[in-house]
């Protein structure tokens, strides 16, 4: 019998969902930072074997938008609590919550089966763990309660054969040697905010976009990738730049490392960096960079 299923992973900002979401398909596909609100799509990551396939949906973090952006990415995470088999609701075990009671309201009614999963147990004591179970069970009619570290993957696999307990038979959705349903364009793009994430500082990570503008081929086994970060001030923009363009070639290099470990190939990668003000709340830009349907 061949099982699948579509599993959400639900949450706070910063929680550890796209850590786990790698670790469960043991692939890179969803950037990962210490900044809350890295992830801004929904991500499909998907799992197959001969036996059975899991489309996890990777979600942005749960959060009170002050932007058209942030209402986006809201309205991402509730649309994909809608119509799967499992939700994981993830919390951060060393700090939760009112906004998590919140949440959880959202799901009353929800037919899907929930999960609740105390992530960063590695940060915990076991008593601390215990009194994390027992103020959580009495809030919901969760089906499991799984404590895990993402990143350390302590019990991962629990959670997976936990997943497969209440799967149901069902189709392949995808092909078996799919591993996301977003194209390369838009991992490239999310590799290089990965590192602006990563070596930017205060309001740039959140404030920048980022997209790609060409690709083309450069040789035989290769290609030129041409793509664009978008801030909103100038002074942002000599941030991004670095003195001497510093900056722009840390994040040029560590990127176009990971981009071809994706696409196996020489990449050439040019990045440009350009000024649209208050792009967080034009609708036309929004769509430009991938962040309206």
């Amino acid at each position: 019998m061949f099982k699948s299923g579509f599993v959400s992973l639900i949450g706070r900002a910063n929680v550890g969902k796209s850590t786990l979401l790698n670790q469960l398909i043991n692939k890179h596909v969803a950037i990962v930072s210490d900044k809350p609100q890295t992830t801004r799509n929904k991500i499909h990551g998907i799992l197959t074997t001969d036996t059975y396939q899991i489309v996890f949906i990777d979600t942005p973090g749960f959060h009170r938008a002050f932007t058209k952006l942030g209402a986006f990415m809201n309205e991402e995470s509730e649309e994909a609590t809608k119509d799967v088999d499992i939700i994981l609701y993830l919390i951060d075990g060393k700090k939760y919550g009112r906004v998590d009671e919140e949440f959880l309201l959202k799901l009353k009614g929800n037919k899907a089966k929930v999960f609740l999963l105390i992530n960063k147990i590695d940060q915990l004591n076991p008593q601390e763990v215990y009194k994390i179970i027992v103020d959580h069970k009495d809030l919901y009619d969760f089906t499991e309660i799984v404590p895990l570290s993402a990143l350390k993957n302590r019990n991962v696999d629990l959670l997976k054969n936990l997943i497969l307990k209440y799967l149901e038979e069902g189709p392949m959705y995808y092909p078996k040697e799919d591993l996301t349903d977003h194209d390369n364009d838009f991992l490239v793009q999310e590799l290089i905010r990965e590192k602006i994430l990563h070596y930017t500082e205060k309001e740039v990570p959140h404030q920048s976009a980022v997209y790609v503008e060409k690709v083309r081929k450069n040789g035989q086994k290769g290609l030129e990738i041409q793509a664009v970060i978008v801030v909103e001030r100038a002074s942002q923009k000599g941030i991004v730049i670095g003195k001497g363009g510093s900056k722009l070639k840390e994040i040029g290099t560590k990127a176009r490392y990971d981009i071809e470990k994706l696409l196996n190939c020489f990449i050439n990668l040019k990045i440009f960096v350009k000024v649209e003000e208050n792009w967080r709340d034009k609708v036309s830009l929004l769509k430009e960079y991938g962040y309206k349907q």
